[in-house]
């Protein structure tokens, strides 16, 4: 208690000569008074002045530091924003550079298509020449070989008329020389006649052999104008071929697997393209044949995926220019389950590939929203549509026009959001986007 008592006694002593007692003097026109400061009365004023200034100085620097962050968040906030908006102009523009260079691409092909065409006519019509050729030659040798025969029996036929002649010369050499005048007069006769049948004949012949060779020669020519046209064709159909044989393994389908479904929904026969036949008379088809089926074939399968990218969205359902603002992927702790554009409202939406309208009415967060229903199990969504323009049932066409876009249903501002569906999974529409960029 000792101890306590002079600790407390220390310290007020101590406080006493770090704040002697002080008085303040209040003076009237009556009277004069004073206050009383003792130690622990200016210790703890001093103590609270002190407290007042260190929290002063202390909320002011957090004051000031909360304001040069925040000032360099908006500026980074700021920089991003434009970075955002730059990266987006650059994506625009690589879109429409792309959709002209598509529109090109869909241009040369239809170019290359109606070159084909041509050529397989030509192909058609120099083989018809070579059937005529061949039928000509055929008939040509048919009219030699009788010919030659004709000559031949004409020379026994002459041999024969001088073994005679030598008979009857033999026989009537006793005879009178009248007989014999006019014997010999009937033989020259028929010499002379049998000397210019054998003339002729072998003219004839001559001509033949002539007329042959020029025919060979032509035929020559036609087989080397075929091969010119084959190769051609064959360049043509490789070159259109390869990029589109990667187009569906670049959106994860099967290739072999969707022209067998389009095969089987298109089996009519007959038409420009239905594989040639050709009388060999039993025989194994020659080269020509061969390639000319080969051709055939490789050009059946360039119009199967003609049929085949008509009916897949590959295309982008916004013609006008727009911003790309959602890819698809998790947002917001949720999956995002399609791609959003972002346009003027009204700005037209188009279909992305053929199909049938399965849906076209207001869902939930979707909005206004349009089903479309496509081969090979693919759908298609449209949703947050101003207005749709198409009917449950209704039969569409890679860019028929099936609605405005809008921000209705769960939306923050007006946008498109597209979706693409295989057996009722979301995958991302962009795969199918860009497979058709790589292509064309």
């Amino acid at each position: 208690m000792q101890s306590i008592y002079g600790i407390g006694h220390k310290l007020r002593a101590g406080l006493e000569r770090t704040f002697p007692e002080q008085r303040i003097f209040l003076r009237s026109e009556t009277d004069t008074k004073f206050i009383r400061l003792s130690a622990p009365t200016q210790a703890i004023a001093w103590s609270g002045c002190a407290i007042f200034v260190g929290w002063a100085i202390v909320a002011t620097a957090i004051i000031l530091m909360d304001s040069v962050g925040s000032g360099s968040l908006r500026d980074q906030a700021e920089r991003e924003r434009t970075l955002y908006e730059t990266r987006l102009a650059a994506l625009s523009e690589e879109r429409d550079r792309r959709a002209e260079e598509a529109a090109a691409a869909q241009e040369r092909f239809t170019a290359a298509l109606e070159q084909i065409s041509v050529m397989q006519s030509a192909l058609l019509d120099s083989e018809d020449r070579r059937k005529e050729l061949e039928t000509g030659i055929d008939v040509i040798q048919t009219t030699l070989r009788r010919t030659m025969k004709e000559r031949d029996a004409a020379r026994e036929d002459t041999i024969a008329a001088l073994d005679r002649l030598n008979g009857v010369v033999a026989e009537n050499r006793g005879h009178s020389s009248e007989d014999d005048e006019t014997t010999l007069d009937f033989l020259t006769a028929a010499l002379n006649d049998a000397a210019t049948e054998r003339d002729t004949m072998a003219m004839i012949a001559a001509e033949a052999k002539s007329t042959v060779s020029e025919m060979e020669f032509e035929r020559r020519l036609a087989e080397e104008r075929n091969d010119r046209i084959f190769t051609q064709l064959e360049d043509a159909v490789s070159i259109s071929l390869e990029p589109l044989d990667g187009i569906f393994s670049s959106a994860g389908l099967s290739a072999d697997s969707i022209l067998d479904t389009v095969r089987r929904g298109y089996s009519g026969q007959g038409g420009p393209l239905t594989p040639l036949t050709f009388s060999t008379k039993d025989e194994v088809p020659d080269a020509d044949s061969i390639r000319a089926n080969s051709i055939l074939t490789q050009l059946d399968r360039m119009n199967l995926y003609r049929i085949a990218l008509e009916k897949t969205p590959f295309a982008i359902p916004i013609k006008n220019s727009f911003r790309f603002t959602s890819g698809f992927g998790q947002r917001w702790g949720r999956m995002h389950e399609g791609t959003d554009f972002a346009a003027a409202h009204g700005t037209p939406i188009y279909a992305t590939a053929d199909g049938v309208v399965i849906h076209a009415s207001a869902q939930s967060g979707y909005g206004l929203l349009v089903k479309i229903q496509h081969e090979f199990g693919i759908e298609t969504r449209y949703a947050h549509m101003s207005k749709i323009r198409v009917n449950v049932g209704d039969r569409v066409s890679r860019g028929d026009r099936i609605g405005d876009m809008g921000n209705t249903g769960r939306s923050t501002g007006t946008h498109l959001h597209y979706e693409v569906r295989i057996g009722g999974k979301a995958v991302n529409p962009m795969t199918y986007i860009k497979a058709a960029r790589d292509v064309f």
